[in-house]
């Protein structure tokens, strides 16, 4: 087993090692407007019911939009995706078309009015389920009321967000069995 030689690191910069997950698109629609924005803050909170804990800034046009219709996607874009993701982060919604800017289509949900990304690996529909957090901390909490996964490839490669415009691509799978 190898150990590490360390040294004092910002504390505010510990994220970069934390929250690689998948960054994902959110879409929304309220009222005849729909938008995209890209997300890497999320948790799961809990797996009874599906909850997952968003987090996302108050002056980014998606956030009021979810706020009134209590309802969004979390599509999981692959990392083929990338300068779309990356390019849909760095564009507000307030004056832009997204789905057609970076030629994405809106498709019909089950569950939600806002639409799913068809060319997104999966499709998650949510319904706000507790907002006490969302004044405080931008902080909402949904429940995943449908989910839409394609079959292939069971793990495709997805794009981590880490900071300071780096990436990361998802690496090879291990399953590793606990001894008995």
């Amino acid at each position: 087993m190898k150990t590490y030689y360390k040294k004092d690191f910002p504390v505010s910069e510990a994220r970069r090692y934390l929250e690689p997950t998948p960054a994902v698109l959110l879409s929304s629609l309220y009222e005849d407007k729909q938008n995209i924005m890209t997300m890497g803050w999320y948790t799961i909170l809990e797996f009874t019911p599906s909850l997952i804990g968003c987090l996302m800034s108050s002056g980014n046009p998606s956030f009021e939009m979810i706020a009134r219709s209590k309802e969004c996607v979390i599509n999981i874009p692959t990392a083929d995706m990338i300068k779309k993701i990356t390019g849909i982060g760095n564009c507000s919604g307030a004056d832009t078309d997204k789905f057609e800017k970076f030629s994405l289509t809106a498709q019909a949900a089950s569950e939600v009015k806002a639409p799913l990304i068809k060319e997104c690996y999966a499709n998650f529909e949510c319904r706000l389920y507790d907002k006490t957090l969302r004044d405080k901390y931008d902080f909402f909490i949904f429940e995943i009321v449908k989910a839409h996964v394609a079959v292939s490839p069971k793990y495709p490669e997805t794009v981590h967000y880490r900071g300071d415009s780096i990436f990361m691509v998802s690496g090879k799978n291990v399953k590793e069995y606990s001894a008995k």
